[in-house]
């Protein structure tokens, strides 16, 4: 049934759903490529919450989303960014989310990696911020995780030049037990981030950056760089030492940088790889056998709606991401932790549920059709 969805101005237009989804199973682990997809959770819409409060999370239907990435070959980025980590989701929730979705990982032959940071700060002296590191990082290693060394909010807002970045780093390397994933988000994805490594001058920054995986790159497996930025991450990953791996965290630029060039390609590790789970694990099952016109006709038409999702204010993108969690059917509500369910329009819900009907994301296109013709109802759509 044709269903009216209204764009940026307020119009309705008509749309006729598809009737299939795209063809996708599961399979064995990757050989060319090393992905991670960060997941999203999954509020409890039951309980009596409020925006400023403790999470309340399904536990239920958080692990079961994760068995459903790792039934596709590919790893779980967990507690990061896509989690709402500083947007709804404290540190002791994801204290929590760390140890059941390893001791997932462990039952099920998962592979998991978790984010080490310092939300337990609002603020703090270069110690307490190395201490809140400590904590976390104990918490990841206890639980048997590989560690993802994120950006720090509270480091941002104590460091005064980059020699104290430089002492952070080179204290959580020296001390961590296996290498660990290095993540610069970028003030795209949280504005309180502006100026890591010492500096607003992303030349100045990644020469700091580079100094700190130089001094230690026997504990750093790989970074992940999440700038947007394709030119600079294919010349950053040209620069890294011997061995250490480069996972895109470019949600606009993905799938020319895993492909890569004649000098190397990124592996990574992505939010927009929580919606497109499936697709993109065939896609690297792809170019695992060499066929990088296949892997490219695959993932390049994702490309609108990853552009789409996190459009500016990017920090928002992970409303976009459970949206379309519920209408494909891996939670049964439209709830989110710290309420973050109302960060995006109704137009821009309408166009995201357009691109990934589009490209047969959806396991049950029905079940989405209804799923939004209840969302427009709601706001007030009634034909």
């Amino acid at each position: 049934m044709t269903l009216h969805l209204p764009d940026a101005n307020g119009t309705l237009r008509a749309y006729e759903p598809r009737t299939e989804p795209l063809a996708v199973s599961g399979g064995s682990a990757f050989t060319s490529r090393t992905v991670f997809s960060a997941a999203h959770v999954v509020a409890d819409p039951y309980a009596d919450t409020t925006p400023d409060g403790p999470a309340a999370v399904d536990w239920d239907a958080t692990l079961a989303f994760r068995r459903h990435l790792w039934s596709h070959g590919l790893g779980v980025a967990e507690a990061m960014d896509t989690a709402q980590r500083g947007m709804g989701l404290d540190w002791a929730g994801a204290a929590e989310l760390i140890r059941r979705s390893a001791a997932e990982a462990k039952a099920c032959g998962g592979r998991v990696a978790c984010g080490v940071g310092t939300d337990q700060l609002t603020a703090g002296t270069l110690a307490e911020v190395r201490a809140a590191y400590e904590e976390q990082l104990a918490v990841v290693e206890e639980s048997g995780a590989q560690a993802i060394l994120m950006a720090s909010r509270a480091l941002a807002a104590a460091a005064r030049r980059p020699e104290d970045y430089l002492e952070v780093y080179g204290h959580l390397l020296r001390q961590s037990a296996e290498p660990v994933i290095l993540h610069w988000l970028g003030p795209m994805f949280d504005p309180a981030l502006e100026g890591y490594w010492g500096s607003s001058d992303l030349d100045t920054a990644t020469d700091v950056f580079l100094e700190v995986i130089a001094a230690h790159p026997d504990k750093v497996d790989g970074i992940k760089v999440s700038l947007l930025d394709a030119q600079r991450e294919v010349a950053l990953r040209r620069r890294l030492p011997q061995g250490v791996r480069c996972y895109t965290g470019d949600d606009f630029n993905y799938p020319e940088l895993i492909a890569g060039d004649d000098q190397g390609f990124s592996h990574a590790l992505l939010g927009i790889f929580d919606p497109l789970g499936p697709l993109a694990a065939e896609a690297v099952r792809v170019l695992d056998t060499g066929n990088t016109e296949g892997f490219r006709a695959l993932l390049d038409p994702t490309v609108p709606l990853s552009r789409h999702l996190f459009q500016a204010p990017t920090r928002f993108y992970k409303t976009g991401v459970v949206f379309l969690a519920w209408l494909a059917g891996h939670q049964s509500h439209f709830t989110m932790v710290g309420g973050l369910q109302s960060a995006r329009s109704l137009p821009h819900f309408a166009r995201a549920y357009e691109l990934a009907d589009g490209l047969g994301l959806f396991p049950d296109p029905k079940l989405a059709e209804e799923r939004m013709r209840s969302l427009l109802s709601l706001y007030g759509v009634n034909r």
